[in-house]
């Protein structure tokens, strides 16, 4: 940095330099002006982009496009009501059934046959913080292995119960280990049902091998009990017909309706499964789909058809400190307005969407959904009650519509077709932003690949280059007028001298 000095001549250098710099940074501030608009434009697709991502998540298979939420069915139990518990799916029949539970499905499962002690203790009274070398005593191994399903186990002497029922839980042996602290004993169970996943154990039974965590705990492959299936006895009460089923697990299906089993029924009688037509549920699904899509479909139109101010490019920092917070507010406001103006993936993404619901528009509205008026640019309403009758009277026409039918691959449901073009969207973004198609944060880190991104690198080498190059040049008028200072110093001086010798 030159040395910099002013007041000799009586010149002001440093606005003058200023004045000569405020010239050449134009193009340095238009260059920043640019690099603001891109990163106000980038942060709004980011917002849509999660928009968008929320909205095709919304009407994916796992929430709006399943058997539940666009269930038409109500399946109601009386009678014995603490014995099972009755799901109705959206192909239920109506067929009224009783129910009769004899016998629950069992898990395959081992326990001790009494409570584990420590050594020399007569009394079940270990704890779940009781190590295994506190239950063996002084002939305590150094290690213990279980060999369950196929997997070797291994334990230290100083593992806690605890610790034992945490690695046999995590290490994918498809049981689950536990310990009753009242009764002291030690359980496994098969994680599922059916004789499929009955406990295997080897080396358990071996008369010397204190190394067996099973002879520690003093249970053998004869004290695993496989697994046993159910009975139930379902009968139809409309002609008398009953049939027995032997389930595998906790639940069965019958009719379209899913009974989970609780109980046996014993003594207080069987259940009693009356369905029935209950289209609330469907109802509040395409009511959600509808407000929803015409969200989104407000948005995106809001976008391509704003406004743009020309005559407001984003402030640079010398022009705010002469500006009121508001009026920042009010001039960023419209420099924001119209970035994203007839932008032509927005524009698709509107096209596409309209393109489904039109193709969709007769059987739409022949169900009570239809567009609002040309101005309202594509706007879905419903007549609820026409909604509601369809549901209640014809609810698989309904169905169809936005999830779909089985029996014909052809039918382009509204639910699929919207996440398929909306896919294409986010695709797109993807691409020229480096949003994420699966992330619904509207501050997700971008991809430093993506077109906008490249475009800000561009940006931020430029701006420091020629930042670089106007600290030069501000160097240079400085050392300059400094010159002209000593120099003009010099010639008062030598003036002074003169005048002084010809007094």
């Amino acid at each position: 940095m030159p040395t910099r000095i002013n007041g000799f001549s009586g010149m002001d250098i440093d606005s003058m330099v200023k004045s000569l710099m405020t010239v050449k940074r134009v193009p340095l501030d238009k260059l920043n002006q640019q690099k603001q608009t891109l990163e106000w434009t980038r942060d709004s697709y980011r917002e849509l982009n999660s928009k968008i991502v929320q909205f095709r998540d919304k009407i994916s298979t796992k929430n709006m496009n399943n058997s539940s939420a666009m269930n038409t069915q109500l399946s109601t139990v009386t009678g014995n009501t603490t014995a099972i518990k009755a799901e109705a799916s959206a192909t239920a029949s109506s067929t009224p059934m009783s129910v009769v539970v004899n016998k629950l499905a069992t898990k395959s499962n081992m326990q001790t046959a009494t409570g584990l002690r420590t050594a020399g203790s007569s009394t079940a009274d270990a704890t779940k913080d009781t190590t295994l070398e506190q239950i063996a005593g002084s002939g305590a191994s150094d290690t213990y292995e279980l060999n369950i399903n196929d997997k070797t186990i291994t334990f230290l002497k100083t593992d806690k119960i605890s610790d034992v029922i945490g690695r046999i839980n995590s290490e994918g042996a498809n049981v689950t280990a536990s310990f009753d602290e009242i009764s002291g004993k030690f359980s496994i169970t098969a994680k599922e049902y059916g004789e499929s996943n009955n406990i295997k154990l080897t080396g358990a039974d071996k008369q010397v091998k204190s190394s067996t965590l099973m002879d520690l705990f003093q249970i053998g492959s004869a004290d695993v009990k496989m697994a046993e299936k159910g009975e139930v006895i379902v009968t139809n009460t409309t002609d008398s017909s009953s049939k027995t089923y032997t389930p595998d697990g906790d639940s069965l299906t019958v009719n379209g309706v899913k009974l989970t089993l609780l109980e046996t029924t014993g003594a207080t009688g069987p259940a009693k499964i009356t369905t029935q037509s209950d289209p609330a549920k469907a109802l509040e699904t395409i009511k959600s789909f509808v407000d929803t899509y015409n969200d989104l479909l407000s948005t995106l139109n809001k976008k391509v058809s704003e406004q743009k101010y020309r005559g407001f490019p984003p402030l640079t920092a010398d022009q705010k400190k002469d500006m009121k917070e508001d009026e920042i507010k009010q001039w960023e406001e419209k420099a924001k307005s119209g970035l994203l103006k007839n932008d032509t993936i927005l524009s698709a993404a509107v096209s596409s969407m309209r393109t489904v619901i039109s193709s969709k528009l007769g059987d739409l509205s022949s169900v009570g959904i239809t567009t609002g008026q040309y101005y309202e640019n594509g706007k879905l309403e419903i007549d609820e009650e026409k909604l509601k009758a369809a549901l209640t009277t014809n609810p698989d026409k309904v169905l169809n519509i936005f999830t779909g039918s089985s029996a014909d691959i052809n039918s382009k449901p509204v639910f699929s077709e919207l996440r398929s073009k909306l896919d294409t969207t986010l695709d797109m973004l993807v691409k020229k932003v480096g949003t994420s198609k699966f992330d619904t944060n509207a501050t997700m880190t971008l991809k430093s690949e993506s077109i906008m991104e490249k475009q800000l690198k561009d940006y931020n080498r430029s701006i420091t280059e020629m930042t670089k190059q106007l600290d030069n040049a501000e160097n240079r008028y400085y050392q300059q007028f400094s010159a002209m200072e000593k120099a003009m110093t010099k010639y008062q001086s030598q003036s002074s001298s003169f005048a002084n010798f010809l007094k």
